[in-house]
């Protein structure tokens, strides 16, 4: 009952500005954009035929993968760089010098060294999503009480346990910030890159639409979609940040 209540609000507002849309539409007479039912219609075109199925796989396929690598880089590496003031010193100006460029501006770089596979939107889904995980990874080491390092030596812990016992641990609920804010950039990365590079995906799906014959309904329908798979990835990290064990330091 509680968790009804929490989510009539944004129900509500969703209704609201779903009624606001199909008004102004039917008000404007408009012969190209469409009403929310015809959108509802195009989706289940796309899944009669089983298109739709094959993008979200081809997108989400894509995502897991670049996802995945940025994980195995950017955790270990923002570890090294919080704990090791050397490492720091040296690398946090690249990473700082790179991180601003937006991942759209890879694209023709990510073409060139990778052709038009997946190997392209892949390669951009990493380099998007490896410098929020990094640069959060790493602030969570240095924003670690020192109170818990100091509790740690006094008794006795070698500098290698401190580290696995106390910094790991402690760090956590930062790394799942930066892995939350990290798929949320692939997320938006993939489909950028589908429209330009590729014939699969959500982003294929909606430029496809456009340009063979203005079906703006699938066209509204990739975006629902597309947002609609976002905040589910993203309810899925918010579970990750509620588990005991991530939520450690927290507890008062």
């Amino acid at each position: 009952m509680a968790q009804t209540r929490q989510i009539l609000p944004s129900v509500a507002v969703l209704a609201l500005l779903v009624a606001a849309w199909w008004a102004v539409v039917e008000a404007t007479q408009s012969a190209i954009f469409p009403t929310p039912w015809q959108v509802v219609r195009g989706t289940l075109e796309l899944i009669r035929d089983g298109t739709l199925w094959e993008h979200i796989g081809a997108s989400l396929f894509r995502v897991g993968a670049g996802f995945f690598l940025a994980v195995v880089v950017a955790i270990p590496l923002g570890l090294w760089m919080g704990w090791m003031k050397g490492a720091f010193t040296t690398l946090n100006p690249i990473i700082q010098m790179l991180r601003p460029i937006s991942p759209i501006a890879w694209i023709p770089i990510a073409i060139l060294w990778f052709g038009v596979g997946n190997a392209s939107p892949i390669y951009l889904i990493f380099i998007s999503s490896v410098f929020p995980m990094v640069v959060q990874t790493t602030a969570g080491v240095h924003t670690i009480e020192r109170r818990y390092l100091r509790a740690a030596q006094n008794f006795g812990g070698s500098r290698s346990t401190l580290f696995r016992r106390v910094v790991i641990p402690a760090v956590l609920p930062q790394i799942i910030v930066g892995m939350r804010i990290g798929l949320g950039v692939a997320w938006l990365v993939v489909v950028a890159a589908e429209m330009i590079a590729l014939r699969s995906g959500l982003g294929y799906l909606i430029i496809d639409s456009r340009n063979a014959g203005n079906r703006y309904d699938l066209v509204i329908a990739g975006m629902v979609i597309i947002g609609l798979i976002g905040l589910l990835l993203d309810s899925v990290m918010r579970l990750l940040e509620g588990l005991k064990w991530v939520r450690w330091r927290y507890a008062h």
